[in-house]
């Protein structure tokens, strides 16, 4: 069962890899030909990036109360939801300071996750080897959230959004940007250094991502195309249901059962999008960086209930 566990962090792993290299270049051609401001293609984009990514999240419940009743659910998801609500006034209401809060906590969340990604190989392929955390999670979190976001393109959206967030970094938006790629930089260096070559690779891709492609495009990508897939992969780990599909070898059988539960509320998106669409919504960039408002907000609870998964992959 292990082979088939690490043939499966494996293959999602490279297509993450695949998936941002291939973005960066369909966002290199598109720029030339159509311009960054061109709106048509990025939304296109980031609606199947953030289609793959919503299923991921749904699947909290699983890890954190994979056998409760049907009340102590509905409680669940009440709280649930309503952390998340509240993280999205905080963005949008408590000025900077809430949303400050929320990126950082979404960097901090990224780069565990994409480190109790690579544990979960080491620990099955290399027991002996140790992933150098202390300059891997600061690189891999901070590069995909804080980089876009100090992007001018960034700036002008967010101002539709809420005009308290256009300076949320009090004018050092190039400070930021050095400071965030220099960290990834000597990341990639250290790792390099120490034979963690994929690693390093793994970091040089999200920087080139985050610098290279449009903010929207940047942050969508790594979040359906990376983070989710990375964390659904994980997921596998733990549900039994996947556990009898590795015992056969079925790694595709056991993927889908890490994903179809988590379908529900990629239609139920999609759902509300069509009947925002009816009632004559535009889908503009605005339109979607709320939706990556929310996709923020979803962080923080989010965040919470996978903790546990993430302390066990580590340790």
């Amino acid at each position: 069962m292990k082979e088939s566990e690490v043939q499966l962090l494996n293959r999602v792993r490279l297509f993450s890899s695949l998936s941002v290299l291939i973005v960066i270049v369909l966002s290199i051609i598109f720029v030339d030909l159509l311009g960054e401001s061109s709106m048509g293609w990025q939304v296109a984009l980031a609606v199947g990036a953030l289609a793959i990514g919503i299923p991921h999240g749904a699947l909290d419940h699983l890890v954190t109360m994979p056998k409760a009743q049907p009340l102590k659910m509905s409680i669940f998801v009440i709280i649930y939801v309503g952390v998340a609500a509240l993280a999205v006034i905080a963005i949008l209401t408590f000025n900077t300071v809430g949303f400050i809060a929320v990126l950082f906590m979404s960097a901090v969340h990224f780069g565990i996750g994409d480190a109790a990604f690579l544990s979960e190989i080491d620990k099955r392929k290399n027991p002996k080897k140790r992933l150098s955390r202390l300059f891997f999670i600061p690189a891999a979190g901070f590069t995909p959230v804080f980089i876009p976001l100090v992007n001018s393109e960034s700036t002008k959206a967010l101002a539709s959004v809420n005009s308290d967030l256009i300076n949320w970094h009090r004018g050092f938006n190039q400070e930021i940007l050095f400071m965030v790629c220099a960290l990834a930089v000597i990341s990639i260096i250290t790792l390099a250094l120490r034979a963690q070559l994929r690693a390093a690779i793994d970091l040089t891709l999200l920087l080139l991502l985050a610098l290279l492609t449009p903010p929207l495009i940047a942050f969508a990508t790594y979040f359906g195309g990376w983070h989710a897939m990375r964390h659904t992969a994980r997921l596998t780990l733990t549900l039994p249901k996947c556990h009898e599909h590795f015992a056969r070898g079925e790694i595709g059988g056991a993927f889908s059962k890490a994903v179809i539960p988590g379908l529900p509320a990629l239609f139920g998106t999609f759902a509300v999008a069509g009947v925002l669409a009816l009632s004559g919504q535009s889908f503009t960039d605005e339109f979607f960086w709320m939706a990556l408002v929310v996709v923020w907000a979803l962080t923080v609870p989010h965040m919470v209930v996978t903790a546990k998964l993430d302390r066990a992959a580590l340790t």
